[in-house]
């Protein structure tokens, strides 16, 4: 989501920094065979920040600028698919972070998407999010729109439905197995507890097709939204949440969350926390602002100069001793101010 829409009561924009770590842009070359990063790299029991790199800040790729990354996934080919928000799929190496390809992305009727959530299939098919109506779109490699997904009339954004704009589907993941599609809204729909956020799921049908299915309802932290979902390979979810205070900075934290009690509420007009209606339970991994600043610097006040505009999140793997390695990336909205970051996460769940 671009930071001049925010969730209510917010204000758009959140901090920058500038510097590279000390390694420069080589930071974005993990250590071979580094299984246990330095002392003081613990965000928390739970989550070790291995390094970050801001190689790709402010930088373009034949002709068109690098940045506004709002979604990662790992490629088939084992390269990186960073989602931007202005209609655009940009390939990465894995390794170096150096862009590829570019491939422009567009609805039906030519114009651009504000693309938020990304899934990469197995046979290279994209699964991609707009926030705006809201939908979701198939699309092929080069960009073509291959099929379009059916969503409740209720997450549809007003007067349509009761969702509010560029406050839907932000987060996107399929389930293990590949039968499962999750997208999480971003904030609340007209009606619900202004602390809860649907999650909304398809089933895999004939053809690669997706049809409607269980609904979940997940409460974020006070002034908190989601901006991204990615599925463990156990079947429970890593929520990033994300606020903005002025003044003071951004908040970002990591949750693990197990949907697979909680009641479908697809069915359920207004989900208010009440007794009878099982939330989606969540377990905090670790506050961001609670990591080690890594030698960065932020231009605006920060509770922590590494934090940013963290939108994008996928799993890339496990290290030796079985930890999630997980990649974030910021969204800099194109703006001088904010910063492309990306972060090397080792999560224990």
């Amino acid at each position: 989501m671009r930071l001049r829409t925010v969730l209510a009561g917010l204000t758009a924009g959140l901090a920058a920094v500038t510097c590279l770590t000390a390694a420069g842009p080589a930071a974005a070359t993990p250590p071979r065979g580094h299984a246990t990063p330095p002392s003081g790299h613990a965000c928390s029991p739970h989550v070790l920040v291995d390094r970050f790199s801001d190689a790709l800040d402010k930088t373009t790729y034949d002709g068109t600028f690098i940045g506004n990354f709002s979604a990662l996934a790992v490629d088939r080919d084992g390269s990186l698919a960073a989602l931007e928000d202005r209609s655009a799929l940009v390939t990465l190496d894995a390794r170096t972070l150096r862009p590829e390809r570019v491939v422009p992305l567009a609805d039906e009727h030519g114009a651009p998407l504000d693309s938020e959530g990304l899934v990469v299939e197995g046979d290279g098919t994209r699964l991609i999010t707009s926030e705006t109506e809201p939908a979701i779109r198939r699309h092929a490699r080069d960009g073509r729109i291959l099929d379009r997904l059916p969503v409740p009339s209720s997450l549809l954004v007003a007067p349509a439905g009761r969702a509010a704009s560029n406050l839907t589907f932000e987060g996107l993941t399929l389930l293990p197995g590949g039968r499962t599609l999750l997208a999480s809204m971003e904030a609340p729909i007209s009606g619900d507890a202004s602390d809860i956020v649907r999650f909304q799921t398809w089933n895999r049908t004939r053809g690669g097709h997706f049809g409607l299915a269980a609904q979940y309802a997940y409460r974020a932290d006070a002034r908190l939204g989601v901006s991204e979902v990615q599925a463990a390979p156990d079947g429970r979810l890593l929520v990033l949440e994300r606020g903005f205070t002025a003044g003071v900075g951004n908040t970002v934290r990591l949750y693990l969350a197990d949907p697979r009690h909680a009641t479908d509420t697809g069915r359920i007009e207004n989900v208010t926390g009440r007794p009878g209606v099982r939330l989606v339970t969540k377990t905090l991994l670790a506050d961001l602002a609670a990591c080690p600043s890594l030698g960065a610097t932020a231009k605006q006040p920060q509770p922590n100069p590494l934090l940013d505009n963290i939108e994008g999140m996928t799993i890339t793997g496990r290290d030796r001793t079985g930890r999630l390695k997980v990649l974030l990336v910021s969204d800099d909205n194109q703006n001088a101010a904010q910063l492309t970051r990306f972060y090397y996460l080792r999560v224990r769940v």
